[in-house]
């Protein structure tokens, strides 16, 4: 094992590990070490620049842990070129939600004109969560006073039969309702989404404290 490895199993939790497996059905067990985020976030501050740049180049990882740790890592990478460049080596590699919704660089918010190219490329992959960490940063960086209706078109416009890219693209548009009502609402009253995340996304958005109960009664007669 390396010093990584030994480092993150003496910080196991077996109940854990058991718990946070049934939550990701596409990780076998036998890959789930069980520690907890915020000892992982800790852990992941600890490590020297040396270390973390050699853990980083070891792909592909074993465990689920050494992805989250990956991810946390990238999540504080200060240069934006440098940090595309690693992103983009990475993503191949993510395997599940929780790693793809969690890698969340803090240098994209200063660079949102750059990364929208990106984020085009991202959305076109054949790749389940590349797919979805584009979306995400549309529905991170893209909304409210940053939206344009093209963006919600290039959401609208994948073509999945994905999971977890459907329920990532009901997601964006739940969030879009609450930050740009008038603007988005069209997709949902012309029935652009494919049935499955247009049930989706007015069941979210019903769920969403951020919509009012008005906007609530207009999208419960658009199911």
């Amino acid at each position: 094992m390396t010093k990584i490895q030994t480092d993150l199993f003496s910080l196991r939790d077996e109940k854990f590990a058991d718990f946070n497996s049934k939550l990701m059905p596409d990780i076998v067990r036998e890959n789930v070490i069980g520690v907890r985020t915020p000892a992982l976030r800790k852990y992941a501050r600890e490590l020297s620049d040396d270390a973390a740049g050699d853990f980083i180049k070891r792909l592909p990882h074993k465990y689920f842990e050494e992805n989250q740790l990956h991810a946390f890592i990238l999540s504080g990478v200060c240069d934006f070129d440098v940090c595309i460049k690693l992103v983009n080596e990475f993503l191949p590699y993510v395997d599940n939600w929780a790693t793809c919704d969690q890698l969340l660089p803090r240098v994209f918010a200063k660079h949102t004109d750059e990364l929208l190219k990106y984020i085009k490329q991202w959305i076109k992959s054949k790749h389940t969560y590349t797919v979805r960490f584009g979306i995400g940063q549309l529905m991170r960086f893209y909304l409210e006073n940053n939206f344009d209706v093209s963006y919600a078109e290039m959401v609208a416009k994948i073509k999945s039969d994905e999971y977890y890219v459907n329920m990532m693209r009901a997601w964006y548009f739940a969030t879009a309702l609450a930050k740009n009502y008038d603007e988005v609402l069209p997709f949902v009253e012309n029935k652009v989404l494919d049935n499955w995340t247009h049930n989706k996304t007015i069941q979210k958005a019903i769920e969403s404290y951020r919509i009012s109960d008005e906007q609530k009664r207009v999208l419960r007669k658009l199911k």
